[in-house]
């Protein structure tokens, strides 16, 4: 991720929407793809602010009406109508019921972590693509809540009245109960987790959607190879007999995490989400000048897996330091190291796909 400059030289993050310097308004322009300052011009629209861009500009719709993206659309200097949601909104299909107090807040965070999910797509060039552009399987999201009962007393919530973060067919759904803080820290305790955050389910469940994209069809002798025969057992006996008898008792020296080893699909999935973590993670020390290597390297997976493990012990020990969390809490094993090649193979030759 990198940090961007306004006009006036003050620092822009990548979810800024305004400079504390200058107050200028701020915002993502996808034509000179930055954080940038937007100039009014006229009653709806905006000029990029980089002076080598200047396209013309319109807020997403969910920046303008509700303030949860920063994101801009651009704008046809002919006149016509832009689309009304930017790049990363428009995969929405459901969002969080905004009646409910606290909703907006958390439609927000999840939409932050999504951007930089996007970002971290882009940066791999992955392909993806909705309904409407004709893409198989098509990407979307729905942010859910659990139906709770308006009567005044507790009661066991039935199957139906929940909501389950998931990937199906292409679309990611995600419990906005995740989107709360304090809940997801409980959560993370009660399942004994390293770590629980919005941008890792969302990197672990995208794992999913690109089995279907890159895998399914495509490379399935090489999936079971490196990471088991997915039929063998099913699913639905695997994840009974996960929630039955917990994780294998050998999987830290075999998988990224205890859920890895549940099934080779959810294997599958934790381990391209360390990948994205280790891709995103290169990519904004080099940006900030944490270290001068290539953040990528198509030939030499080894070298990108050395330098984040040097990275993760200097992060993990200024955490530490600080008294907080491991920022790195994966150990890259052989075994998991091997799993990541496809990984790191099937991204590098992933089909260029024009949506849009």
């Amino acid at each position: 991720m990198k940090i961007y400059t306004c006009t006036c030289g003050q620092s822009l993050f990548f979810e800024n929407t305004r400079c504390l310097r200058c107050n200028a308004e701020v915002g993502y322009c996808p034509v000179c793809v930055g954080i940038v300052p937007l100039r009014p011009a006229g009653p709806s629209h905006y000029r990029c602010g980089n002076p080598a861009c200047g396209a013309l500009l319109d807020k997403c719709a969910n920046y303008r009406d509700y303030n949860v993206c920063n994101r801009c659309v651009p704008v046809s200097e002919a006149g016509e109508t832009p689309e009304p949601y930017c790049d990363c909104c428009r995969y929405n299909e459901t969002i969080p019921d905004l009646s409910v107090a606290g909703n907006q807040e958390k439609w927000y965070r999840l939409e932050a972590a999504k951007r930089r999910l996007f970002y971290d797509l882009d940066l791999l060039q992955l392909p993806h693509g909705t309904v409407r552009d004709g893409f198989d399987p098509p990407l979307s999201f729905d942010f859910k809540a659990d139906v709770i009962p308006s009567d005044d007393f507790w009661r066991t919530m039935g199957a139906e009245e929940r909501v389950y973060t998931g990937h199906a067919s292409g679309k990611i759904t995600i419990n906005i109960r995740e989107a709360d803080e304090v809940e997801r820290e409980r959560l993370r305790v009660d399942m004994g987790e390293a770590h629980r955050t919005l941008i890792g389910h969302f990197r672990h469940e995208i794992g999913h959607y690109y089995w279907e994209v890159l895998i399914k069809g495509r490379n399935d002798a090489a999936f079971a190879e490196a990471f088991g025969d997915p039929c063998s057992p099913d699913y639905a006996t695997a994840m009974e007999e996960y929630y039955r008898n917990g994780p294998r008792p050998d999987w830290a020296d075999r998988y990224v995490s205890a859920y890895a080893s549940m099934h080779p699909w959810e294997d599958w999935a934790e381990t391209f989400a360390m990948y994205l973590d280790m891709v995103s993670a290169l990519e904004t020390a080099v940006s900030i000048g944490f270290l001068s290597e290539p953040w990528f390297d198509a030939n030499d997976l080894d070298g990108m897996v050395s330098r984040y493990q040097r990275l993760g012990i200097g992060l993990n020990e200024m955490s530490r330091t600080m008294g907080l969390l491991d920022m790195v809490p994966e150990i890259m094993l052989t075994p998991v190291v091997d799993k990541m090649r496809l990984v790191h193979a099937v991204c590098l030759n992933a089909p260029v796909v024009r949506v849009g």
